[in-house]
């Protein structure tokens, strides 16, 4: 229960590497507030479910995180916290020339603004405890670029610079920033494309994740929410209190092509 008295805030966390995040927080005895744009029943009973499993306190909290207000709100509506993991994310795929310009703006506000606007509103309760850890979800899309994806890749690589940016600016504070850059993750998203890549290229399960989801991925392997979340953990932990404005890979070796 390394974690237990902080108070963890993760965007984008009420499915896929968001949860996963979430639950290895709560597991390492921290109080989470889980979020996405929706507010439904389910919202809220899967913040009791990890409530009761874990023995920690779980809130869900709904906020657009295309809306730089509603960013900071979340943050108000948590009561601050110690540990802030932007995760939120969205992708749209298409050459530059015919990139539709809204989807182009709502991902940059999603996947970019969002983190300036929760990094800004929790920095003052941070510094006030001395204490304070934050950390971006970007992608091997942060370090390298695939085409079609400019608004994902040039966000992403937002993301790293306002890591490090902001890992300066707190340098020396009790306060450390970094960035996770994941490669292919298995989430209930990724699983619900197999089938279909299986029938468009005739294969069966693990030659299609082998040859097609993961050839940019050495190890031929998914990154699990499990080991996001452990990396996330490790980094809120003693044993990172000197690691900060780093971009942590865990890509299957993507990166190091």
């Amino acid at each position: 229960m390394i974690l237990q008295g902080k108070r963890a805030v993760v965007t984008g966390s009420n499915s896929g590497i968001g949860l996963g995040i979430a639950e290895e927080l709560a597991k390492a005895g921290a109080e989470v507030i889980i979020n996405s744009f929706t507010d439904r029943p389910e919202d809220h009973a899967l913040a009791a479910d990890l409530a009761a499993r874990h023995g920690v306190a779980v809130r869900y909290i709904a906020a657009d995180m295309s809306d730089g207000a509603a960013c900071r709100a979340l943050i108000e509506q948590a009561g601050g916290c110690d540990i802030l993991v932007n995760n939120a994310g969205i992708q749209h795929v298409a050459p530059i020339d015919e990139f539709p310009v809204d989807a182009w703006n709502r991902i940059i506000a999603i996947n970019l603004n969002s983190a300036f606007h929760t990094t800004a509103a929790a920095l003052p309760g941070m510094r006030a405890k001395g204490w304070g850890r934050i950390v971006n979800v970007a992608s091997a899309h942060g370090l390298t670029a695939s085409p079609f994806k400019s608004a994902y890749v040039a966000a992403k690589h937002g993301v790293v610079g306002l890591s490090k940016t902001t890992a300066l600016e707190t340098a020396g504070q009790g306060i450390t920033c970094n960035a996770v850059c994941p490669g292919y993750v298995l989430t209930p998203l990724v699983e619900a494309q197999i089938p279909d890549q299986m029938k468009v290229h005739n294969m069966d399960r693990e030659t299609v994740i082998r040859e097609v989801m993961l050839q940019r991925q050495p190890s031929r392997q998914f990154a699990t929410t499990e080991q996001m979340g452990g990396t996330v953990v490790f980094l809120c932990s003693p044993h990172a209190d000197q690691i900060t404005g780093t971009a942590i890979s865990v890509d299957g070796g993507w990166t190091a092509l």
